[in-house]
């Protein structure tokens, strides 16, 4: 699907609404948007000009005006055409940044408006890719978009990961498929020394978080010589890592049977399967059961799903965050490590800290805040939206 900008509509903000667009904020909201009954009735991921109050063009955006984000700015050019080869170029430029970056091809290749392609999400594994079309424009386009990411990265395999709750809000389904190629059996991904295996058509969101890559590696170097316990471990993220560096021992908690037998499998594939065991189990009941247990480890991991997704659950989210600070340091041995992590972007740094030392401290322990980390380079900020920059983790040494 192509679009000639020189026909397309056009929409309009309200008066006094223009400002945050010129600086480059990449959405508008429906308070600040002219949803009159022509702009109703554009169809969702209808390329269009956005006009100030005086009507003057600002910029090229899509349109859904079912979604609470009814346009996302595509460029700062109202003239830009969107098209196939609009698409190639942003994908080279952030295909341009990973091959700075890594020297294999297994990373988050475009991460949504931090590589200029709203509600566009892209992770790369080897000859593989997974598309999150996450807003209407894309789903609209998909096929213009798949074809540029083969062109530009060469991958043979592609597929359409339609779950997630970013979709509901646009109002598309969530048929997820292989749209080139088979994708047959899980990935093996080799990062910070460890194996992993993804699952790109039935795991969580692609398949693996490649986001706590630098995370891993830091929490990897405290767990030398020691027990780890890897909380909400997923594919067995931390606790692979830290295997890899030299723990003794790993332990990965997780609800999901399917997760786990891949961070066995991940464990077997680097020769540590005879220190590496499961347990299939919620975690707070788990972090009970392994207290009453009397177990101490020397590196404690939390990271948990985004218990605060957004601003009405986050004070339910911030409970939980102290919750599982509390229940994570009472874990912990004498001396030893906890790591306590967060991908509420509704949480920010500051309020997710304060949670976090409080759960610490009514747990009776003592610590030392020594490294906050944040998502890998693979998953840049962009400068003028919070949302980006969503994943915090705090590593602490308590007494």
């Amino acid at each position: 699907m192509s679009i000639d900008h020189a026909s397309r509509p056009s929409v309009r903000l309200r008066p006094g609404r223009a400002r945050t667009v010129r600086f480059g904020f990449p959405w508008v909201y429906a308070d600040e948007l002219v949803l009159d009954r022509r702009t109703k009735a554009l169809a969702s991921g209808t390329i269009a000009t956005l006009e100030d109050a005086e009507r003057q063009p600002i910029g090229t955006v899509t349109v859904n005006s079912d979604s609470r984000i009814p346009a996302r700015l595509m460029d700062r050019d109202p003239d830009a055409a969107i098209d196939r080869d609009w698409l190639a170029a942003k994908l080279r430029s952030a295909l341009h940044l990973r091959d700075r970056l890594f020297n294999a091809p297994f990373y988050r290749l475009i991460h949504a408006e931090g590589d200029g392609l709203p509600g566009v999400v892209i992770d790369r594994f080897g000859d593989a890719a997974v598309i999150q079309p996450n807003a209407a424009w894309a789903e609209a386009m998909y096929s213009d978009l798949e074809a540029a990411l083969i062109d530009v990265t060469g991958v043979t395999r592609v597929v359409k990961n339609a779950s997630g709750r970013a979709r509901k809000l646009e109002g598309l389904d969530e048929e997820s498929t292989v749209t080139t190629g088979t994708v047959d059996a899980p990935v093996e991904v080799r990062m910070n020394g460890a194996s992993y295996f993804a699952d790109l058509t039935g795991g969580q969101k692609t398949g693996l978080f490649y986001d706590q890559r630098p995370n891993h590696a830091f929490a990897a170097k405290l767990g030398q010589g020691a027990e780890v316990l890897d909380i909400f471990s997923h594919v067995g993220g931390f606790g692979l890592a830290a295997l890899a560096a030299g723990a003794t021992r790993a332990l990965a908690v997780d609800g999901s049977a399917p997760a786990l037998e891949l961070a066995q499998a991940g464990a077997e594939a680097m020769g540590a399967a005879d220190r590496f065991e499961t347990r299939r189990g919620d975690a707070f009941d788990t972090m009970a059961a392994l207290a009453q247990e009397g177990r101490r480890f020397g590196l404690v991991i939390c990271d948990p799903p985004a218990f605060a997704p957004n601003k009405q659950a986050l004070d339910k989210g911030l409970r939980a965050y102290e919750r599982v600070a509390r229940m994570g340091a009472a874990l912990v041995a004498p001396g030893g490590y906890l790591v306590l992590c967060s991908c509420s972007h509704a949480a920010d740094l500051a309020r997710f800290r304060e949670v976090s030392l409080r759960g610490v401290s009514r747990a009776g322990r003592d610590g030392q805040v020594i490294h906050t980390g944040f998502a890998g380079p693979d998953h840049p900020t962009h400068p003028m939206l919070a949302e980006t920059a969503y994943l915090k983790a705090l590593f602490l040494r308590l007494a």
